[in-house]
């Protein structure tokens, strides 16, 4: 029997469980993993995080070889064990554990390199917490039909990569983005072949105040089912209503979410627009737990 001394965060209602093991000695299997998860016989969570060395895991090696300052690796699974690319308020929430524990520091102004299965991710600090440059992002995946309980026909999605993949929905009103059960798997056709995670959003009215678009969103996670927010989602949400718009869209976007609220920020660099994603990363509690 392994006793797992944990931390559990959230950031925006998405919630975690971490644990500590540097030298990549402890292995989960995918049952483990979703066992802690359940929200009535485990901990309950929407992933589990590892804070391991990159030198430490095979992944780590290409993480290491774009950047050699990213010590730390977040190696994230879902709710149902699996294993998943990014997580954006996942990894707010993992710089937060590594800044309260005293394994890095982030000074205003700085950043901290963090490897994941996506690259390297940076995190600095934001007005509304943290922030992670998720990288450049993509128009990918085509726009297949998306068809969701309680909605009454098949919607065109548009496919949006940050890392990870993304099948993003618009809907016409509040009344349909809140009738939409997403207790039940969104079909998508054609399906992915490594399936997505689906965002159903609607514009406010106005969409564009201050320079800030502004939308609503809700999202099935592939792996986790609905949750209360998804980082990497609300950035695709964002990008996709920006190409929806069209010129003269903004670059500056507050997405509301289940959860709470993110900010997703639009920025030219050298190999493309990069999407930045900000938003709060809190340790809830610490634990411990018989595996």
């Amino acid at each position: 029997m392994t006793v797992l001394q944990f931390t559990k965060g959230q950031g925006t209602g998405n919630d975690f469980v971490l644990f500590s093991d540097p030298e990549g000695e402890i292995e989960l299997t995918p049952q483990q993993i979703a066992a802690i998860c359940d929200r009535h016989f485990g901990v309950g969570a929407d992933g589990v995080l590892r804070v391991v060395r990159s030198a430490s895991l095979p992944d780590g090696a290409a993480v290491l070889g774009e950047d050699a300052s990213a010590e730390w690796f977040m190696d994230y699974h879902n709710a149902d064990g699996s294993v998943a690319e990014m997580c954006g308020n996942g990894i707010r929430v993992f710089a937060q554990y590594l800044i309260e524990n005293g394994s890095v520091e982030l000074a205003e102004g700085g950043t901290i390199a963090i490897g994941t299965r996506a690259g390297v991710r940076e995190v600095s600090r934001s007005g509304r917490g943290l922030q992670v440059d998720l990288g450049p992002w993509a128009l990918e995946g085509g726009e297949p039909l998306v068809r969701a309980r309680n909605l009454p026909v098949q919607r065109p999605g548009l496919g949006v990569s940050v890392g990870n993949p993304h099948v993003v929905v618009a809907l016409a009103s509040d009344e349909e983005l809140e009738a939409a059960d997403l207790t039940y798997i969104p079909q998508l056709d054609p399906e992915p072949e490594e399936g997505a995670n689906v965002e159903f959003v609607v514009p406010s009215d106005p969409l564009v105040r201050d320079g800030v678009g502004r939308i609503r969103m809700r999202v099935h996670e592939r792996g986790s089912g609905e949750t209360l927010s998804c980082g990497t989602g609300a950035a695709a949400a964002a990008l996709a209503t920006r190409h929806w718009a069209g010129a003269g869209a903004p670059d500056v976007w507050r997405v509301e979410v289940p959860g709470g609220v993110l900010g997703v920020r639009i920025v030219p660099a050298e190999d493309g627009e990069h999407v930045a994603l900000s938003g709060p990363a809190d340790l809830v509690f610490d634990g411990e737990l018989s595996i």
